[in-house]
């Protein structure tokens, strides 16, 4: 019975992260025309980038101040960057305000690792498996709750919605979630804090649009961060101590994320092209975009949940290396998908199960290969590694998109541009399968 309250009140906690990045899309039009601008990038990406930023300095804390500190201290801090979005006079005070909202997606991480450290080991596991992707279950109703609040406020209704999940999910983890028993002594390196999130933040907004400059600020000052982690004696993420088979999960995440976020990309935009123009694919005139969005968001439920269950009984790395291999051949089955909808909403399916396994196997097995000193700094690696691959070959994607642009009035790219952008999601499953494949054998050495 407490685990089921614990579970509760943190996927509670966990949909906020859903509510903050993906509500505001929904009210993009009107944002843009509120704040007389067109910069969408800025408005619908800062809360990624922000939880990229986010993320390694509130996953050090938690190991040195108990996770459940932390975890309502990030609630608390979107609730206020909500409240500012409310409120903003400007497109750059908003912008602050999603800064602060960003700080919501360290919910997951954070809810993983205090999960890990309050149940049993076995039940940990598959209790992580829901954590991370009952969230989904969001991705679907999500539109069908809010647009009646939307209609009704304007704008702002999304922004109401999100300070009062956030203050009720605080609330809630405060009195029914217990603390983490286990800390580590140690300080903040608030100079590597900066330079790490400020590297992080400026090389995501450069691959989500921006100048060349902040590819320059972003390596630079990740540069920088590396010379000194090796230096200091409480770095905020020990370079060294990172063992092989926590490098190889992350590795294999980052792969499969990437192609996981830009299969969901391509998905929405050729749900929107007519069939009817020749071009090789489409898939309606964006009347099938709901279903297509839906069955990857049921998926990963499923994902999760049965990869939680396996890792409590055969360890993590199975269900990472099978997520995988089934992300892979339904990427591929995508090349058939692209004009026929059933097979198209049967591959999206099976890509969010593949997703769902990935994400719960990467916090679970990169989490169980660290003393519990260390947790919540590996679960936020995991984290970060999410985010690095989404936004990385989601851009790359988009910009095969862009070179493939079919000649004349019509605003789309050439069949052959499509099948290339999946025969690179492809690849990079191919490629996750590398480091999955080599941490069944060596995950057990260390586990």
């Amino acid at each position: 019975m407490k685990v089921a309250l614990w579970v509760t009140v943190l996927t509670l906690a966990n949909v906020l992260a859903d509510v903050a990045i993906g509500s505001p899309m929904m009210v993009l039009p009107q944002l843009l025309d509120h704040f007389d601008t067109d910069q969408a990038a800025w408005l619908g990406s800062s809360a990624m980038l922000a939880g990229a930023i986010w993320s390694p300095l509130l996953a050090k804390c938690s190991d040195l101040y108990g996770k459940r500190r932390v975890l309502i201290t990030g609630l608390l801090l979107a609730c206020a960057g909500a409240l500012v979005c409310l409120s903003a006079p400007n497109l750059w005070i908003f912008v602050l305000g999603r800064f602060f909202q960003g700080a919501s997606l360290a919910t997951i991480f954070l809810s993983v690792a205090l999960i890990l450290q309050i149940c049993a080991p076995r039940t940990a596991m598959g209790v992580v498996g829901i954590l991370t992707s009952s969230s989904s279950v969001v991705g679907i109703l999500e539109p069908f709750l809010m647009q009646p609040v939307i209609d009704f406020m304007g704008f702002r209704g999304v922004f109401v919605v999100a300070a009062g999940l956030s203050a009720t999910a605080a609330l809630g983890v405060r009195l029914a979630v217990p603390e983490s028993p286990i800390r580590k002594a140690g300080r903040i390196d608030i100079g590597g804090a900066l330079l790490l999130g400020g590297g992080l933040g400026a090389t995501l907004a450069w691959l989500s649009g921006g100048a060349v400059a902040l590819l320059a600020i972003g390596v630079t000052a990740l540069g920088f961060w590396a010379f000194l982690a090796v230096r200091v004696d409480e770095p905020l993420i020990d370079i060294g101590a990172l063992r092989r088979p926590v490098v190889l999960t992350l590795l294999a995440v980052v792969l499969a994320a990437g192609s996981f976020r830009s299969m969901l990309q391509l998905t929405s935009i050729i749900a929107q092209v007519p069939p009817d123009l020749g071009l090789g694919y489409g898939l309606g005139n964006g009347e099938s975009v709901a279903a297509l969005m839906a069955a990857p968001n049921l998926g990963i439920v499923i994902g999760g949940a049965c990869a939680g269950w396996i890792a409590g009984r055969h360890g993590p790395a199975l269900p990472l290396l099978g997520g995988v291999t089934l992300g892979a051949t339904a990427t591929f089955g995508m090349l058939a998908g692209m004009s026929i909808l059933p097979i198209a909403l049967a591959c999206g399916a099976a890509i969010g199960i593949a997703a769902g396994a990935i994400g719960t196997s990467g916090y679970n097995l990169a989490t169980s290969l660290e003393t519990p000193q260390r947790q919540g700094t590996t679960a936020g690696l995991v984290s970060v590694a999410m985010a690095l691959g989404s936004v990385l070959f989601t851009f790359v994607g988009n910009e095969i998109l862009k070179v493939t642009r079919t000649p004349g009035d019509v605003p789309a790219s050439s069949e052959s541009g499509v099948q290339l952008y999946i025969a690179m999601a492809v690849v990079l499953f191919a490629a996750a399968a590398i480091p999955a494949t080599s941490l069944l054998s060596s995950a057990r050495r260390f586990l």
